[in-house]
Parts: structure tokens; sequence; C-alpha cells
């Protein structure tokens, strides 16, 4: 059995349904009786719901469990604690193999969440379980670009002129179940997951308005705007405003590169672009128009 964590956010809701496609036995944690539903309703059988800090859920959802993939939920303040006691935990109940959804470069120390993941990563090594460990780049998230394409004003809170790698969600997981199905080829990797190109802010209005057929304005706002956009009220919050001003601040002096080799070769072909994925998602013209 599969368990996969935060299995209706970004990433479980592809993910679970292409290893229940490949025939993969699964179990889904999730915080909410919502989010249960909506994995019910898509033919998850095996559902577990609670704080996935809370001991006795951790233990509920690893027993009989051999593979976990685990993805932490936003951005939590028990970031580090929660992946240190589901490492220990799978230790305990003799998981075979665990796939930790980390981040690109996360040896930058001066990113708060980048921080934390690496002091996973380490615990994760140290641990003697046998692992996989994930990290992407900055996602190509569709509920991010869709207010882009809806407004047609892309706003970031860094500098417009720093380059950035992508990576689609979907391929992500790709990879994340060609891991989970295939532990003998992965376990002991640890792989970086970058999509081709490098953009900056004003690279990406111009491929959004060349897809849409429209004009799209970029501009650089300040960190309390930008923090509120992705937090909500949350923003004012120690940990969620430590975690944006050093994304804000990093983001502004320095580019955030990858190499989309490692990529290509565990998808089999050639990673989703910017441009495709913009497609993909573009708005329904029909609908618009309506």
């Amino acid at each position: 059995m599969i368990l996969v964590n935060a299995a209706n956010g970004q990433q479980g809701k592809l993910l679970v349904p292409k290893l229940i496609e490949k025939g993969a036995e699964v179990r889904a944690c999730v915080q909410s009786e919502r989010s249960a539903a909506e994995l019910r309703a898509a033919g998850v059988t095996d559902v577990v719901i609670g704080d996935i800090s809370d001991p006795e859920l951790i233990a509920r959802a690893l027993h009989g469990v051999a593979k976990v993939y685990h993805v932490c939920p936003g951005i939590l303040p028990l970031e580090r604690e929660i992946g240190f006691a589901w490492i220990d935990a799978a230790k305990r109940e003799g998981v075979a193999h665990f796939v930790f959804s980390s981040v690109l470069h996360a040896i930058i120390s001066d990113l708060v969440q980048h921080e934390i993941k690496r002091d996973i990563e380490e615990h994760l090594l140290s641990s003697g379980l046998e692992f996989t460990i994930l990290q992407p780049t900055i996602y190509m998230a569709p509920r991010r670009f869709r207010r882009i394409f809806e407004t047609g004003v892309l706003r970031a809170g860094w500098s417009l002129d720093r380059q950035q790698s992508l990576v689609d969600i979907g391929d992500v997981t790709d990879v994340a179940s060609a891991v989970l199905l295939d532990s003998e080829r992965h376990a002991g990797a640890t792989y970086e997951l970058a999509g081709t190109g490098r953009y900056t802010a004003h690279d990406m209005g111009e491929v959004i308005a060349r897809v849409l057929g429209k004009p799209i304005r970029v501009e650089q706002i300040d960190s309390d705007e930008y923090l509120k956009g992705l937090f909500g009220d949350n923003s004012t919050r120690p940990h969620e405003a430590s975690v944006g001003r050093s994304l804000t601040s990093r983001y502004s002096s320095h580019d955030f590169l990858g190499n989309p080799n490692v990529l290509t070769w565990l998808l089999g072909r050639a990673p989703t672009t910017f441009e495709q994925f913009v497609e993909a998602y573009r708005p329904d013209p029909a609908t618009t128009s309506a």
C-alpha cells in the first residue's frame, strides 16, 4: 500500500489518480472531511482524516503501509517537526520506501522553507529508511496563473528581471508515480526537477500574452502586498511572514535556476514547457466570451 500525504493538494490531486490507474493500492491522508469526500468521489476508498502533526493520526495512517509520499501541506510553522515525526514513525512501522517532496536547492539557508526542508532531508538520510528525495523548482501552478489569465496582470513581489526555472506539477507527479511504483530503481536517489527555459517575470508575461492573444501587464509589488496575496490574513503570522519575506528578498537579489536534464531522463520525454502549460490552462474562449 502507498500512503500519500496532502492527498487533495496540488500534487495529490494529480498523483493519486495516476497511482490508482496503475493498479496501486492507495491510502490518502487529508486534513478535512471535505477533502476526503472529493477523494472518495474520485475513487479512493481508504482515506485517513486528521491533523498530520498528531502522533495518533500518524501511527494510524502508516499502519500496514509499504511506501510513503510525504508532502507537508501549505506553509506550516511545525513543518520541520512534522517531517521528523513522520520519518521516525515510518521507521518504527517498517515502511520500505519513504519518498519526500522537498524543494530545489534546499541548501539555501536564507530561504526559511528551504532550510526546513534541508533539515528534513538530513533527518531522512540519517534514519536508515530507504528513501527518494524529489526537489522540484517553482511550480507552474494552475491556480496562480488562472488569476493572471483572468486579470491580465502578472504581479511579483521580487525583481522582475531575475530569472527562474519552472516545473509543471503534472511532470512532478509523473515522476513521483514512477518512483513509488519502482522503488528498487529509485531508492537512494535525490532528483532535481526543473523544466526547460529560464524566465523573468517579463518573459512569462510575454509568453502568456502571445498564447492568450491579449496584453499582459507585469508589475512588481511591495512585499507586504505580495504576502497578503499569497497567505491572505495569515500574512501577519510570524512564520508565514518570515517565509514570505525571505522569499521576496532572495528572489530579488539572486536568480533561482535548475537544469532540465534529470527531469528529461526521468520522464523519458521533454518536460512540459511554460508555453504548453499556458496553452493547457488558458481560459476557454467560448466561456470567457459568453
